[in-house]
């Protein structure tokens, strides 16, 4: 207790402060220990908008709505367990009934702050919810010193960080003349059932005098916003949540005693942005679902990207499995097209039943698999679990009430698709019956869960919380299984998806120049052991080309591909080496955190690289991309071993040479384009 009506909880990495008291209850603020104290903020617990009920002022924002400064302390309490912390706040309004109760949650020694807020209708008619913050924090330095940081994510070209003052959003609009805040703030939203398609769910703000950072990330897989803005006294506030009314067309009918829970929100703070990550990347291994595969990293080989292309058969399948094999590979998957029996492969409004072609294997889908597993390696297949095409017959079968549906009752259909609804039984024991099969009958131990459209609709937060427990569903009847979860690429990158799934695609770029940037960024939103990147080599390439392809994935999840069965022997050994490089070094990923020694890569950038540092003593690698210009050498930086002694550089990948400086590394790259991998200990 640090006053009469103030609580002070946390643990030894992050202090959290709250004022219990007066009319509204407030989180006066979030630091680390040592962290220069702040003013206090201003914010309430939380903020809720419900119908009739509007705001407390006019404005789209998670601060100041009506009925957030009517909500009154009535109780707290504080746990401890299985690592983690835990504080509950309850709240409530007289007026409306309603009970709040704010829910945090911190992992002991990582400075990371987990919120959630559950609402629960006391009163004696039914309220209707518009929106509710996850996460709200006041008190944060001025504007004038922040720089915020978002990152764009669009199909082919996901994880493009940039950043700009958080004054030019929210501009100065002189409050000693107005006497009222701006309503200028800086609001993002990601809408629809891709909810990483436009930006990453996730933001930072950075104060320039002394390097403190506030990293966040909205877990919700179905529609998310965040706000940042001036508060009182020239402050910042941070809002997070989703989905809304305003900004997703989402709204809850609370009866009397019904309960609703918001989708968590997590802010990391560390020493600039790379510090803030390293916390959030240790808060997000503790939060996702426990699976071997995150100690393991087995390398998969995928017949699609730049090789089959949705077109597999018995005939082109069988001497992949082989030259995947002999390459490396321990999971092989085949990927769409496996259930197609039309004859112009006209699959994309038919698929639903997910049985495998007769026409496209004679002899069975087993004889495939089953060589797959002679072969020593895994065997897995592809599906869209959350579709069924207009022409498949399950649209005809399954009754209305299985699919997500507008208003006036009609299905959502999308690109000649129907959008399941997972909380309907009969769409989950549609699924359930097909991962039995392949899973359970078939022994499939791989599943690409792809999802190829994106929608707004009624209800799309409830499917999108049933998708997760139907995935978990068919991880608890096979543990074994590994599951990756992709969107075209990127586009369902949410830290809620991330907690369930094993592996997350992070592109569909098939331009190995392009993906380097990709590969890179990457670590920002997911972890490497989970980040999926593709390396396509062929055997048109060089071997600069070879090199390159494989090289950008070397600090990732390997996603090998391309057309290995045509290579000659001396091409295929080119892939079996770099293979072996990230089966070397995969034990040190799973426990890394990343560091940009040129800082986060621009699109264009010629020069990038991507560092992981492995704890305490363990070694550190770093990727290094020429993409083109004159420069044939480049410094970069490596803060945390600056001023060491007798560090060694070992180039082990590409043709480079690398020489430690005493403050960062020097590395050599005679041609363009060309990439080397380096360790440095």
């Amino acid at each position: 207790m640090t006053h009469e009506s103030g609580l002070r909880w946390g643990h030894s990495a992050l202090t959290v402060d709250l004022d219990l008291g007066g009319d509204t209850p407030r989180l006066v603020r979030v630091s680390r220990p040592g962290d220069p104290e702040l003013p206090p903020g201003d914010l309430p617990l939380a903020d809720v908008t419900l119908l009739g009920d509007g705001t407390g002022w006019s404005g789209p924002r998670f601060r100041g709505t009506a009925l957030g400064a009517r909500l009154r302390h009535r109780s707290h309490h504080a746990a401890y367990g299985d690592g983690w912390h835990h504080l509950t706040v309850e709240l409530h309004d007289e007026e409306s009934g309603l009970t709040v109760l704010a829910e945090y949650s911190s992992p002991d020694g990582v400075p990371v702050l987990r919120s959630r807020v559950r609402l629960r209708n006391d009163g004696d008619v039914p309220r209707t919810v518009r929106s509710v913050g996850g996460l709200l924090l006041g008190g944060l330095p001025s504007p004038e010193v922040l720089d915020v940081h978002r990152a764009r994510n669009d199909w082919a070209a996901e994880c493009r960080w940039y950043v700009e003052p958080l004054r030019d959003a929210v501009p100065d609009i002189g409050r000693d003349v107005h006497e009222h805040d701006t309503r200028a703030g800086l609001r993002l939203a990601g809408r629809g059932s891709w909810p990483t398609d436009g930006h990453l769910a996730m933001g930072a703000l950075t104060d320039r005098g002394d390097g403190r950072c506030w990293l966040w990330q909205v877990e919700s897989g179905a529609g998310w916003v965040w706000d940042a803005g001036e508060a009182p006294a020239g402050r910042t506030f941070l809002g997070l949540g989703g989905p809304t009314y305003d900004d997703h067309g989402w709204r809850q009918v609370l009866a009397p005693g019904a309960e609703f829970r918001t989708e968590y929100a997590a802010v990391a703070l560390g020493d600039g942005f790379e510090g803030a990550l390293a916390a959030l990347t240790s808060y997000r291994r503790l939060v996702r679902r426990p699976h071997p595969d995150h100690a393991r990293l087995p390398v998969v080989f995928n017949d699609y990207m730049n090789t089959l292309m949705g077109d597999p058969t018995t005939e082109k399948l069988l001497p992949l499995v082989d030259a995947a094999a002999r390459a490396g590979a321990e999971y092989f998957c085949v990927d769409a097209g496996w259930y197609d029996d039309t004859e112009d492969g006209g699959w994309w409004d038919s698929v639903g039943s997910w049985q495998a072609s007769a026409r496209r294997f004679p002899g069975g889908i087993g004889e495939v698999l089953d060589r797959v597993r002679e072969r020593g390696m895994v065997p897995g297949l592809w599906l869209e679990p959350e579709v069924v095409g207009v022409r498949s017959p399950l649209a005809r079968e399954l009754p209305d009430a299985a699919f997500l549906r507008h208003d006036d009752g009609s299905r959502v259909t999308e690109q000649g698709r129907h959008q399941l609804d997972l909380t309907h039984p009969a769409a989950r024991a549609h699924l359930d019956e097909a991962a039995d099969r392949i899973a359970g009958e078939w022994g499939v131990g791989y599943l690409k869960l792809d999802y190829n459209i994106t929608t707004s609709a009624p209800g799309l937060l409830e499917h999108t919380r049933a998708w997760r427990r139907w995935v978990e569903g068919v991880l608890e009847r096979y543990p074994a299984l590994v599951i990756e979860n992709c969107a075209s690429g990127g586009m369902r990158m949410d830290g809620a998806s991330l907690s369930v799934t094993q592996l997350q695609s992070t592109s569909d770029q098939q331009d190995p120049l392009r993906c380097p940037p990709i590969a890179a960024a990457a670590p920002t939103v997911v972890p490497p052991e989970q980040g999926a990147m593709w390396a396509y080599p062929q055997p048109g390439y060089g071997d600069g080309e070879i090199g390159f392809t494989l090289g950008t994935a070397l600090l990732g999840r390997v996603h090998l591909s391309g057309h290995l069965d045509g290579m000659t022997d001396r091409q295929l050994g080119l892939v079996r080496d770099a293979v072996a490089v990230h089966k070397a070094i995969r034990a040190d990923l799973r426990t890394s955190v990343p560091f940009w020694p040129l800082g986060l890569p621009g699109w264009t950038d010629r020069w990038l690289a991507l560092g992981m540092r492995a704890p305490v003593t363990g070694p550190s690698y770093v990727s290094v991309w020429r993409r083109g210009g004159e420069d044939t050498e480049v410094v970069l930086p490596v803060h945390h071993l600056a001023g060491a002694e007798g560090v060694r550089a070992e180039v082990l990948h590409g043709e480079a040479t690398a020489a430690w400086t005493g403050t960062g590394l020097r590395v050599g790259l005679p041609s363009a384009p060309s990439m080397a991998l380096i360790r440095l200990r």
